[in-house]
């Protein structure tokens, strides 16, 4: 009897669509619960960190590819993005780690009080240091490979985008930096927000392919960026163009740009995205 009258209840009940978007606060609980699970993982975090530059550096070699010999700039940029896109999209379906991603992801985390500043500390490190390992390992292996990247077109091509990166002034690079996780890092939310795969690829792909497009400074994509065409003259003296790009903190200098576009990056994805997303949902638990 008690079944009887419990069934035509359950069947008034509306079905939820499973296409709709997640709510601000559930895709905030969600980032959280990334964040906290890779942060308390720390050899897990390394090994994901490495897949993530790679992917970066990947992104890095076909967008310099595709673009050479193109010499409209608008088209130049987009079909840049458009090899650059999918990128982003391996690293969060593969559940791999971007540090621009992992410092707006950790801070909410902190900030709801659910992972502290040393564990915080520590997971952007091991971010950073696996991106980087994993972005210079790869363009390493391809500057190392030569054949058809020491062609002229695409040397040209490749000092070309490193010289146009690495010689941004100190304002332009910080505040292109904060512009491109302005972009990439609401691309992140938005992936947490979407409930199907193919709404999670188009998120995910938006991101890079904007900033890219938009001609934006990313931390670890200078790395690859800046790096190639020096590793490139490294393996294969005398056959790249000269360049003035260099290591350090100089005008060209691959430090220089790394500590301005890490800051900026920083900016623009976790004071400018994370913080009013989980500002947004504190507010609507208090409605509540």
């Amino acid at each position: 009897m008690t079944l009887a009258t419990e069934r035509p209840v359950a069947a008034t009940r509306p079905a939820r669509d499973e296409l709709e978007l997640w709510g601000i606060g559930d895709m905030v609980e969600r980032v959280i619960a990334v964040a906290v699970e890779k942060a308390h993982r720390p050899a897990s975090m390394l090994v994901r960190s490495l897949i993530g530059g790679t992917m970066v550096a990947f992104g890095v070699l076909l967008s310099t590819t595709v673009s050479t010999g193109i010499t409209i700039p608008g088209l130049s940029s987009m079909v840049m993005g458009l090899a650059f896109g999918f990128s982003f999209v391996l690293i969060l379906v593969s559940g791999a780690s971007l540090i621009t991603a992992d410092m707006a992801a950790g801070l909410i985390a902190v900030l709801s009080r659910r992972l502290g500043w040393w564990h915080y500390l520590r997971f952007l490190a091991l971010g950073l240091l696996g991106n980087l390992t994993g972005a210079l390992g790869f363009i390493t292996v391809a500057a190392a490979a030569g054949g058809p990247y020491l062609a002229r077109p695409f040397a040209s091509n490749a000092v070309a985008i490193g010289t146009a990166k690495s010689g941004a002034s100190n304002t332009s690079a910080f505040l292109l930096a904060i512009l491109c996780t302005w972009f990439l890092q609401t691309a992140m939310f938005m992936f947490f927000k979407a409930r199907t795969d193919v709404a999670r690829m188009g998120f995910a792909f938006y991101g890079p392919f904007a900033f890219v497009v938009g001609g934006t400074q990313h931390v670890i994509a200078n790395i690859a960026f800046i790096a190639f065409p020096m590793l490139l003259a490294l393996f294969h003296p005398g056959m790249v163009p000269a360049n003035p790009i260099g290591w350090g903190l100089g005008e060209h200098g691959l430090l220089r740009n790394l500590a301005l576009t890490t800051a900026g990056n920083f900016v623009g994805g976790a004071l400018l995205v994370a913080v009013p997303f989980w500002y947004a949902a504190r507010l609507m638990q208090q409605d509540r």
